[in-house]
């Protein structure tokens, strides 16, 4: 249904809702409130505490707007009691035409640092007149533009009674899991009596879009089981000489899931296997000996990796322990002539192993006698991808790892087509890495502490969750502590690394800190995979609050990486009690594993499958509330759904549509 159909929605809001990329009435409805405002619990400001989100009710006195700051932004002076207050919002200049003298209700977050006085930061607003009909709970949607909460929530209630919404689950099982209506479910989502209704509707609605996925991720996988078309020679003996080569012992895990690797490749069927290990568990170790299996037989092998950095460090590593075989890289900035040698060298046989990025993928690609894939960082990888490396060969083996801990009930549902490896253990000669939260006051010791381990020849990572920093001013962008740190620790050789810059760049500049050109690395999340600097023993992380535990182990995995003690040290941009939470769990928890488990409980099921690179992937539903048992429940009903009982041609049809960029769904 067109979104003009509806009333309120005139050309100009039509534009305005675009930019939230709602595009029909049905994308209303699925515009779902980030937030709800209790109507019953209004607060003073006063005595409010720092990063607080408060709702209150305050008079307006005078509003001007400063066009000429390098942030421009409004500010209102407000009174409430006798309190006097400012507002402020920054790069909305808008809002200055929307706020006149008069009483208003603020919601937002309150500062109120080193206890100087509050004030509220890009709080959403409305007249307190409104508030006549404002009664319960209301919800706060993400706005853009001149839109306002009335409009949308006036807009969304009228889309509500004008769109059909049906659900895809057989009226079978709706009835066996007793499911309440999908309709009923959105109208408890965004017109709630009760916080149980917000809950309710919130859990139906995810599990219908999770059992949605998971039966697109049927249709994808088609049930593969192919019988093997390749004989492997290769003998224990010799597969146990090639780990001698090793300067360290295998790990129990190790060994165990090398000897499930070599029982794939010797069973009537293709291996498709994921090995789960924690960071510095040693996968890429027992990937090697997959590939040994493969050449040793004859054939060829293949390992790409989602960036260039850690594909060109695989290369390395392989020539390093393969010198009897010809190791080809492929990556998105090899020379045009060099990849017109290496595509060559595949296509005759002459290369036996290649590692590389996304380029080994491409079309023009071919191999001779491909027969054993290695996907290393499943995680950044897509479903149809890997698929479509295997394809180059006929019933290739395939191996896909992944560092990011997925509880293995999680995985099973994501990776249904299967077999699970995990190393759970560690090398015996890996040291602990010691996390604590530094609090502001002690940042001055900290970079005292960061200069004499550079005197020492020992390196660090400085993380930052993002390239440019937020409106607000509460995140630290990577540029502005590049230059901040030049000044603070002019003794202290600093780079600096962001995903804007070009992979020859980054390339360049992971290699002049790897050889020890630099004592400082400030970079974004780019560094969390694949970067491995033996001498690197201290990792900062500002705004640690923003990013998940699961990354935030991963990151901390970048150090420890050699026989030096290191230290992980998470900087904080908010004190709340979610946070210390969170982040207590990273600071006494070295298993990843359990912090992923420890995460699951804390953030409930909203956040396991990554949007990063599809962009689209479940992000309608990422403002939802809701436990993990929904995915469960809606791996069982699509289980069932595909039995062979119901007739899910529909279904298929329109898994297959909504999530056409499966090439695109990653694992966070």
């Amino acid at each position: 249904m067109e979104l003009n159909s509806l009333r309120y929605v005139s050309e100009k809001r039509e534009r305005e809702f675009n930019k939230l990329n709602i595009y029909t009435a049905e994308d209303l409805c699925r515009h779902f409130p980030r937030d709800y405002l209790d109507m019953t619990e209004i607060s003073p400001l006063a005595g409010a505490y720092h990063h607080d989100i408060i709702l209150t009710a305050c008079e307006v006195l005078s509003v001007e707007y400063n066009r000429y700051s390098r942030r421009p932004y409004v500010k209102a002076l407000c009174q409430q009691g006798g309190y006097v207050f400012n507002a402020i919002w920054f790069n909305q200049p808008y809002v200055a035409s929307k706020l006149t003298r008069g009483m208003y209700l603020f919601y937002g977050r309150v500062q109120n640092k080193y206890g100087t006085g509050c004030s509220m930061i890009n709080p959403s607003f409305e007249r307190a007149d409104d508030n006549r009909r404002l009664k319960g709970l209301i919800p706060v949607y993400p706005l853009s533009g001149g839109l306002t909460q009335g409009v949308v929530r006036s807009t969304v209630k009228n889309a509500l009674e004008k769109v059909k919404i049906e659900s895809l689950i057989p009226s079978f099982l709706r009835n066996k899991y007793a499911l309440i209506p999908l309709a009923e479910a959105y109208k408890k989502v965004h017109c709630p009596q009760s916080r149980e209704d917000i809950k309710l509707g919130s859990e139906r609605i995810a599990l219908e879009e999770y059992f949605l996925l998971i039966s697109a991720f049927k249709v994808v996988k088609g049930g593969r089981d192919d019988a093997r078309l390749k004989s492997y020679s290769v003998t224990r003996g010799g597969l146990e000489e090639f780990i001698s080569r090793f300067p360290f012992a295998f790990t129990d895990g190790q060994k165990t899931a090398v000897e499930e690797i070599f029982s794939d490749i010797k069973s009537p069927r293709t291996m498709n296997r994921l090995l789960q290990g924690d960071v510095g568990s040693g996968k890429t170790a027992v990937a090697l000996a997959g590939i040994y299996m493969a050449v040793s037989s004859g054939y060829q092998a293949a390992m790409i990796a989602p960036t260039e950095v850690l594909a060109l460090q695989n290369a390395q590593l392989i020539k390093k322990y393969f010198p009897e075989y010809r190791v080809a890289s492929l990556t998105g900035s090899t020379s045009a002539s060099d990849k017109k040698a290496i595509k060559k060298a595949l296509a005759s046989g002459e290369a036996d192993i290649v590692c590389g990025t996304h380029a080994v993928i491409q079309g023009d690609v071919v191999f001779k006698n491909l027969s054993f894939v290695v996907c290393d960082e499943q995680h950044r990888f897509g479903v149809a991808q890997r698929a479509s490396l295997s394809e180059k060969g006929e019933g290739c083996d395939v191996l896909v790892m992944s560092a990011t801990p997925i509880p293995r009930t999680l995985s099973l549902i994501f990776y249904g087509d299967l077999d699970i490896s995990v190393i759970k253990d560690k090398p015996s000669n890996r040291l602990e890495i010691t996390t604590a939260v530094i609090p502001e006051r002690k940042y001055s010791d900290m970079y005292r502490y960061v200069e004499e381990q550079a005197k020492l020849g020992n390196r660090t990572y400085f993380v930052c969750p993002k390239i440019e920093g937020d409106e607000e001013g509460t995140v630290m962008s990577v540029t502005e502590l590049f230059e901040e740190l030049k000044v603070k620790m002019p003794s202290v050789r600093v780079a600096l690394l962001h995903g804007k810059m070009k992979d020859a760049e980054k390339t360049a500049v992971v290699s002049a800190f790897k050889s020890g050109e630099y004592d400082c690395l400030v970079s974004t999340t780019v560094i969390e995979v694949g970067v491995d600097v033996p001498e690197a023993t201290t990792m900062i992380i500002y705004n640690a609050e923003r990013f998940g535990l699961a990354q935030l182990h991963q990151l901390r995995g970048r150090v420890g990486r050699g026989d030096r003690k290191s230290y992980c040290f998470l900087l904080c941009g908010v004190d709340t009690d979610e946070a210390r939470a969170r982040l207590s769990v990273i600071v006494n928890n070295s298993d990843g594993f359990k912090i992923a488990d420890e995460d699951l409980k804390l953030r409930g099921g909203g956040d396991f499958m990554g949007t990063r690179q599809s962009g689209k992937m479940l992000n309608d539903i990422k403002n939802l509330k809701y436990p993990v048992e929904a995915v469960f429940t809606a791996k069982a009903i699509s289980d069932e759904a595909f039995s062979g009982r119901f007739d899910v041609k529909l279904l298929t049809r329109i898994a297959a549509e909504k999530y056409e960029s499966l090439k695109d769904i990653t694992l966070n």
